[in-house]
């Protein structure tokens, strides 16, 4: 079966358990959100394809749970990382005081060229805030990395959030091949189709793509379900 896309990006969303990691996800990927969602367990994913000059970018958007029981799995995934989103809730002061840890796990266990962006999501709770947007910004500008505040309920710069960090994957790489195939940046459309599968029920044929190990891996997940909600 012939591929449908021309590059495949493996991007990660981290941070702590109940910032909306899942919210966004399903906010970018399928255009949905649900107050409902229940705590992520392990790894999951889900798949958007985009065109980013002139290719088509299948972006693999891994959700990895937040508690510290489950950190020797999710960090496993950091390796063959393209691109990771460090989300924090800007009405939880905590969460947002361990984006420092995780940006430590990132560079423990990611490769020293991955693309990073924190986002500082539930920015449609101004009433409830604890972190100011200064605050936010301030963290990334001394870690060189862009910022955003999201919110996946209101459907605030997740889009932007998300092109973004693949159009920071693309450059970089048209960088790397600069030498034998100079490329101009050009302009982002969504593809008119959208992959509205989660890894578990789907049949990803990755014996040819970077995603096999990682499907590997998966199949000895086990399936659990918390009763936490997650927003």
């Amino acid at each position: 079966m012939a591929k449908t896309y021309d590059y495949l990006f493996k991007l990660l969303l981290i941070g702590d358990s109940g910032v909306g990691k899942t919210c966004l996800l399903f906010r970018f990927s399928e255009d949905a959100f649900n107050t409902t969602f229940i705590s992520t367990i392990g790894i999951d994913f889900k798949i958007r394809t985009i065109e980013l000059d002139g290719k088509k970018i299948k972006l693999q958007i891994w959700d990895t749970a937040g508690q510290e029981r489950f950190r020797t799995i999710t960090t496993a995934y950091y390796r063959g990382a393209m691109g990771i989103m460090l989300v924090y809730d800007i009405t939880n002061e905590k969460s947002f005081d361990n984006i420092r840890n995780w940006i430590r796990n990132i560079e423990e266990h990611a490769s020293s060229d991955v693309e990073r962006m924190v986002l500082g999501n539930k920015c449609d709770m101004n009433d409830k805030r604890q972190v100011s947007k200064e605050r936010g910004e301030k963290l990334a500008i001394d870690y060189g990395i862009k910022f955003l505040e999201t919110s996946a309920k209101s459907s605030i710069n997740v889009e932007e959030g998300f092109l973004t960090l693949g159009r920071d994957i693309m450059t970089r790489l048209n960088r790397k091949m600069n030498d034998n195939n100079p490329s101009a940046a050009g302009s982002v459309k969504i593809s008119e189709g959208r992959s509205k599968r989660s890894f578990f029920s789907s049949s990803l044929s990755c014996s040819s793509s970077p995603c096999g190990h990682e499907e590997h891996m998966l199949k000895m997940r086990i399936k659990m379900k918390s009763t936490e909600p997650k927003i």
